[in-house]
Formats: structure tokens, sequence, C-alpha cells
């Protein structure tokens, strides 16, 4: 039985027999074959950047206790929506995201992370973060999803990984 070819020296034989389109679809292929069904992961950011997109497109769609799309939403069903459309799984409520999410400090937040609303331990709302102290967010009967500066200092900030 021979030794496995790396990819870099499989590639190098393609180069030296091929053009570079063909190499490169040879590499696009290997990967493929090296990890059958295998995609690669999407980074957190680009996965973050895709929910507050999807939250952003919903501007408007009315607030419905309990709703989580794809045209009424509570505060929590806007962003399990959001992250599930970007590919992620959310648990359904704000403080079952909060525990779900890897904790950061405000310094750190980026667009698309979530910010929770708290009372001392409770969390009671959920929206994305869109940078500039503002959230997307579906804020209560009667309202609808929009794009709103953070109005209290009792919040918390979570990663989606």
């Amino acid at each position: 039985m021979s030794a496995p070819i790396s990819p870099t020296a499989c590639l190098a034989k393609a180069l030296s027999r091929t053009g570079t389109t063909a190499v490169l679809t040879a590499a696009a292929l290997a990967g493929s074959l090296l990890a059958p069904g295998m995609a690669p992961p999407a980074s957190a950011a680009a996965v973050a950047m895709e929910a507050l997109h999807v939250a952003a497109a919903k501007r408007g769609s009315p607030y419905q206790y309990g709703a989580t799309g794809p045209y009424r939403f509570d505060c929590s069903g806007l962003t399990l929506y959001a992250f599930r459309q970007a590919g992620r799984r959310l648990p359904r409520t704000a403080a079952e995201q909060y525990d779900g999410t890897r904790h950061i400090p405000a310094s750190s937040r980026a667009p698309g992370d979530l910010v929770f609303f708290h009372y001392g331990d409770d969390v009671y709302h959920v929206g994305v973060y869109a940078g500039d102290d503002e959230i997307w967010h579906a804020p209560h009967t009667g309202a609808r999803v929009r794009l709103e500066h953070i109005w209290t200092r009792s919040v918390w900030y979570g990663r989606v990984s």
C-alpha cells in the first residue's frame, strides 16, 4: 500500500500538467474529497453579521407575543429567527439565550452580538446590536421591529458562537 499524497504535492503535480483554472478546481474538489459533506464552518463574525442583516430586513414586522417569524416576532423570536437564518440555533427565551451565549464586556461588543436587558439577575428583553449604541429589536405589543438607541445601562452582551 502506498503512502497518501499530500494535498500540496497533489496541487503541485496538477499545476505542472494544467493551467491555473484547473488547479483551483482541483483544490476545491480536494477539499470536498478530504472531508466529504463538510463545508468550512462560518466564522462567528460572519454569522453575526448575517443575523444582523436578517433582523434589519424584518423592519416594520409587527410584534406578537410568542411569535418567531417569519412575519411577526417577539423580542427573542426575532433573535432566534435571525440566527436560525444565519445557520445557528438559539434557545427560545431571552433568558435562555443569555445563558446560551458567550458573555462579553461592553468594550468587546460588535455588530451582530446580542444585547440583553436585565433587572437585577433577570433578563427580560433581547435585541441584535447594530453598532453606535443601537439595536434591532421587537419592542412590545403594538410596536414593530425597529432600530432603536439602547435606553439603559442595565444591559449585558452575549456572542453567539
